[in-house]
């Protein structure tokens, strides 16, 4: 009998069972936080007396935070015992969801999302590798399923509560609600799960990953930063940069001189690994930057309740789950072809959202959304398969934390230039429109135009202030957009440069 078979044997099917809810509940709940957010934003700027870019920090400097960690979880559970980290992981989580809607300030509130995020970061890994070792292989397709149905329901949940928490209350109930669903995860983790072996020494590459970890941020506060205090004008943007390169000049140099380090340099190697990691750091920039920009346009200039922003998001939580659903047919094609079909798909709703104006109804853009879910469940499993089909399974460890890092890096890092883009273009494209503002322009003359603005008046001057401002937020945003579609367009020639799944393995 071997080791995971003993272990097996110790848990009966009532124990099992219990582990399969608390790990579900624990996966769904941090899945949910990461587009619950995405909705209240609007409500969190108004609160925070806030711009734009400044609280798009709640939702960047969360998933930096979840892309630093998450190459730690291997480390963590040789070190401290896989329930012990599970358990304290979601229990971190937990405690600072209840401090996020506690805040009172902006910058306690992205402290405690930065600690939401670094503590849930092991939370997703940690539950796939306690299942597959709780139940025997016959169960690990089932079991894997409802896991993964879990990690999609999440963002289902997420944006549907958030509005209507939002709508009824106040956004920090939108963080409130998940208090004692996070404790009752915690407390059936702690009763299910097997008690820790013996603890094993592992090996960790502290200075590559702190050197990685230093210049990452400090990349991220540039561009996070940098608009507002108008780039190397700035001493702080100047200093954070000198210390972006600095750290990653002692990353890339501790890498290519020392035995074992964090990011082995000859996996880049691997023609499928390497462009698989473009790729997903594309994907990662696909991923949730729609769901980040459309909040506040559609609260603010669009004129939606909170309630039906809600409704907008969760259509691209429900079209990840018909897509991931797809993805399980689609396996047994040529999963470069799924992909195309997968970013194709991308690209139609980038530029769908590219002609989208302040009039858009929220049915066309729920469809839209689902039109990116669908996509985005069909991309990630035929990704994943080509990615480490070359990948030997020594290396497989660490392929896969790089892989998931460039993830939710890309989502980090272009959710920032992108706002910083409407930042920058909004006030660039208010300075153009108001330009035709003068006695002189006959389309303020006319009858129509007439009985809403006037010229003339104070009152006519802020009306048409207005409107020049909702029209310039909506070109911005629109530039915006462009920039998604352009990185759709991307990915289909590097598909092309891959190489298909290995004729045995794509029969096992």
């Amino acid at each position: 009998m071997t080791a995971t078979t003993a272990s097996e044997a110790t848990l009966t099917p009532l124990r099992r069972l219990l582990i399969l809810i608390t790990v579900v509940l624990a996966t769904t709940l941090y899945g949910t936080t990461l587009l619950v957010v995405s909705t209240i934003l609007p409500q969190m700027q108004g609160s925070f007396s806030a711009t734009a870019d400044e609280i798009a920090w709640a939702m960047t400097f969360n998933i930096l935070a979840t892309a630093i960690v998450t190459p730690m979880t291997g480390w963590l559970a040789a070190r401290f015992g896989t329930r012990t980290t599970m358990v304290w992981s979601v229990a971190g989580f937990t405690l600072a969801t209840l401090m996020c809607g506690i805040a009172e300030s902006l910058e306690s509130l992205v402290f405690w999302r930065i600690l939401q995020g670094g503590f849930g970061a092991p939370s997703t890994p940690l539950a796939q590798s306690i299942l597959l070792d709780s139940f025997p292989k016959h169960q690990h397709a089932m079991v894997l399923g409802l896991y993964g149905f879990g990690v999609v329901i999440g963002p289902v949940i997420g944006p549907t509560l958030g509005g209507q928490m939002a709508e009824l209350y106040t956004w920090r109930y939108a963080f409130y609600a998940l208090v004692p669903v996070g404790i009752a995860a915690v407390v059936g983790l702690q009763f299910s799960l097997r008690p820790d072996g013996d603890r094993r020494t592992a090996y960790f590459d502290w200075l590559g990953f702190i050197s990685l970890s230093v210049a990452l941020g400090a990349t991220q506060l540039v561009l996070a930063r940098g608009q507002r205090l108008d780039w190397f004008d700035a001493r702080e943007i100047i200093v954070e940069t000198i210390v972006a390169v600095i750290a990653f000049w002692i990353f890339a140099t501790h890498c290519l001189t020392t035995s074992r380090p964090f990011l082995n340099p000859r996996q880049l190697l691997n023609r499928n690994y390497s462009i698989g990691l473009l790729l997903v750091t594309i994907y990662g920039m696909l991923n949730f930057t729609p769901m980040v920009l459309l909040p506040p346009l559609l609260t603010g200039p669009a004129g939606y309740t909170d309630s039906l922003v809600g409704i907008v998001i969760a259509g691209r939580g429900v079209g990840g789950c018909i897509g991931f659903l797809f993805a399980g047919f689609a396996n047994r094609m040529d999963a470069r072809l799924s992909m195309m079909i997968g970013f194709g798909m991308l690209l139609v709703a980038g530029i769908w959202l590219t002609r989208i104006d302040l009039n858009v109804s929220y049915a066309e853009l729920a469809a839209n959304a689902l039109l990116q879910g669908l996509a985005i469940g069909l991309i990630w499993v035929p990704l994943t398969t080509v990615t480490f089909s070359t990948v030997a399974r020594e290396d497989m460890a660490e392929a896969t934390a790089v892989y998931h890092l460039l993830r939710n890096l890309g989502s980090s890092f272009f959710i920032s230039i992108c706002v910083a883009e409407i930042v920058r273009s909004t006030t660039a494209n208010y300075s153009r429109l108001v330009e035709a503002l003068t006695p002189f322009n006959k389309l303020l003359s006319l009858p129509a135009v007439i009985g809403q603005w006037n010229i003339e008046t104070a009152g006519g001057l802020a009306g048409l202030s207005r409107e020049v401002a909702r029209q310039a937020t909506m070109i911005a945003y629109l530039n915006a957009f462009g920039l998604f579609t352009a990185a759709c367009a991307v990915t289909l020639p590097l598909i092309l440069l891959m190489r298909g799944r290995p004729i045995e393995a794509a029969k096992q």
